[in-house]
């Protein structure tokens, strides 16, 4: 459907990329990886034809559609909601203009019996049909549904955009794109700026309605349950695997292993040929064999190993001063703009030590809180800040307030006091800005190379309390498990407002809910919040079933749970048998799957198998296999458990 023909890009002197070929399908879900910097957002606007690359082709025909998401959204702040959705409809209002036209030239001419009467009636015939075809006439009531399935109220549809959060502007971007239908969706971290339900939703669309689609996003969870390829970009070149983002990083290791087996064998038998020569190379009863070996080494084609990119973010928050017991403590505190309640009767306490989840729809009050805790914006009730508490704030647009004409360098320096400007240096190296990377202007960064430079200016100050709003949008994974890793290893106090179910996962012991106006306290992870959410939607379900059905459901007689009819007996005993048959069947599956594995690994291990790729495809094949019979007798041991 797309195709992309060595293409090359170059910034200077130094290519971004180069000889990237690749071929996009229609119902392709390809992941673009790679660590910031290495060119994934440059990819996706070649793509989208809004940049040209120093050489290459991206080739597709005239009738695909190509829909782009970016990072960073430019909307009118003068058109409401509705005017911005209709955007996506300039196609048709053209095409109704073009008709208009011809219907009044229709009226207009009286040359009835001409030719170009004759061909006039046809063109206006054709485009009003088309016009009909591609939904001309319902075109409101498509958009409206594609609003308020992304969340939008019919009061919201006449508001001005410059009303709304950014994820909430995101969305309606998202909606624009949605109504156009592109036959190629490309999506530049579409869930920065979106909330864990809005993910999700976003996540079933993706896999049930669109087309192709190509993205780039640092949310793992979200990319391992929408793709089904993935490409990597790793020093200037290109890794394509057919396989979602974990199956990849588990066969990159496998390749790599494979090749690096492949090399030393390789290497072990060009030395005993070079040996054999030196030995045997002025022996005239050798000289046969001394050629012939000299022959086959020069036939010997040598094993490439992929060049991996091992630079990686250190990061290590400075030791914290001990603050007080209670670093914040909330009390029925509240925040309305006019009449418009945020929320009301905060109560929280968070103690020294802890690492807490603020989460929630976006305009509910997240970063709200965040600001009335900074002391940034007036509020009702009390909220009291502990002794000796230092706050680190990483606020949410911190990558955007950076000054672009500085250079990275002149950024850390011009905030940067006493001995630490001495290491500074230092400091960018271990965030990867090392060398010339250093003197880059802050406008040619990426979004993850931003992030990283504010990051650098937070760490300039010894904190006690660290409050990070969304820390995580532009990272990639790489940077996003090290900061993780820091912020677990802190011995200060956390507040991390994310909608990264990964990133939460591990890292928090209390999640604080945000939506109605209201604040909720979960104890436990972010995993376990979204179980209990699941099962407190299901619960809401049945509290709001009509009023008719729960007078008919107190009518109703008790029946014994342990007494069921004779039919219902049978037909219990039939799935049960059923199911024992399919466990059976499962284990001795697993059972001979295991054993040819065993086969196959014992072949691997000679000198031979080493180097036979084939045996490695086997092997996978094998193994992907084994995992989805065992998950076909995990799902049959759980039914069986529950009869």
């Amino acid at each position: 459907m797309v195709s992309v023909d060595n293409l090359k890009v170059e910034f200077g002197v130094t290519p971004l990329f180069e000889d990237v070929s690749y071929v996009i399908n229609k119902r392709d879900r390809i992941a673009l990886v790679g660590k910031n910097g290495a060119g994934k957002s440059t990819m996706l606007k070649i793509l989208a034809g809004l940049q040209t690359p120093t050489s290459g082709v991206v080739a597709m025909p005239k009738e695909i559609t190509v829909g782009y998401l970016p990072q960073v959204m430019v909307l009118s702040d003068t058109r409401t909601v509705l005017e911005e959705a209709e955007m996506a409809f300039d196609h048709l209002f053209e095409l109704q203009e073009r008709i208009n036209c011809l219907n009044q030239e229709l009226a207009d001419r009286t040359d009835y019996d001409s030719e170009d009467y004759q061909k006039l009636i046809e063109t206006f015939t054709h485009e009003n049909e088309r016009f009909q075809m591609i939904g001309g006439m319902n075109y409101q009531a498509e958009m409206e549904r594609t609003l308020m399935g992304l969340g939008f109220s019919r009061n919201d549809f006449h508001r001005p955009t410059s009303e709304f959060s950014g994820g909430w502007r995101m969305r309606i971007e998202l909606a624009k794109l949605l109504l156009r239908r592109p036959d190629v969706l490309l999506l530049d971290e579409p869930t920065n700026h979106l909330d864990i339900e809005s993910i999700q939703w976003l996540e079933n669309f993706l896999k049930v309605n669109a087309g192709a689609v190509v993205l780039v996003s640092h949310d793992r969870a979200f990319i391992n349950n929408v793709t089904n390829r993935t490409i990597e970009i790793s020093c200037g070149r290109i890794y394509d695997y057919k396989v979602a983002y974990d199956e990849f990083v588990v066969l990159r290791k496998e390749r790599r292993e494979q090749q690096l087996r492949a090399y030393e064998n390789q290497q072990k038998q060009i030395q005993d040929t070079e040996d054999f020569i030196e030995r045997f190379r002025y022996k005239a009863t050798k000289a046969v064999q001394v050629q012939s070996r000299i022959k086959q080494l020069e036939k010997i084609v040598p094993i490439e190993i992929d060049e991996e990119d091992n630079s990686s973010l250190r990061l290590k928050f400075p030791p914290a001063m001990r603050s007080g017991d209670y670093p914040i403590i909330c009390e029925d505190v509240k925040k309305a703009y006019g009449a418009q309640v945020v929320f009301h009767d905060v109560n929280l306490t968070i103690k020294r030590g802890e690492k807490v989840a603020f989460v929630g729809k976006n305009g509910e009050g997240k970063s709200t809180l965040v600001k009335c805790i900074m002391d940034e914006i007036p509020f009702e009730g009390k909220l009291t800040v502990g002794h000796n508490v230092q706050i680190g704030y990483f606020a949410q647009n911190q990558a955007q307030l950076l000054d672009e004409n500085k250079t990275v360098f002149d950024t850390i320096d011009y905030v940067a006091k006493g001995d630490i400007r001495l290491k500074i240096r230092d400091i960018l190296g271990a965030f990867m800005f090392g060398g010339e990377a250093s003197d880059k202007k802050v406008k040619v960064l990426s979004g993850g190379e931003r992030s990283r430079l504010a990051m650098i200016k937070l760490l300039l100050e010894p904190v006690n309390f660290l409050i990070l709003d969304e820390p995580t949008n532009h990272l990639d994974m790489r940077s996003k498990d090290v900061l993780k890793e820091a912020i677990r290893e802190f011995d200060g106090t956390v507040i991390v407002v994310s909608h990264d179910r990964e990133f939460l996962d591990g890292l928090v012991t209390k999640v604080y809910e945000f939506g109605g106006g209201v604040v909720r306290e979960h104890m436990g992870g972010i995993y376990d919040f979204l179980q209990k959410k699941k099962i407190e939607n299901l619960n809401e379900l049945q509290l709001s079933a009509s009023p008719t059905a729960s007078v008919s459901k107190k009518e109703e007689v008790p029946v014994s749970e342990n007494k069921l009819s004779y039919e219902a007996q049978k037909e219990l005993n039939k799935k049960i048998k059923k199911l024992e048959k399919q466990v059976a069947d499962c284990e001795k599956r697993i059972e001979l799957i295991e054993s040819q594995i065993a086969e196959v690994e014992a072949k691997m291990v000679t000198p031979e198998g080493a180097s036979d790729m084939k045996l490695y495809e086997q092997h996978q094949q094998l193994k992907k296999q084994l995992d989805g019979v065992v998950e076909e007798w995990e799902t049959a041991m759980m039914e069986l458990d529950e009869m």
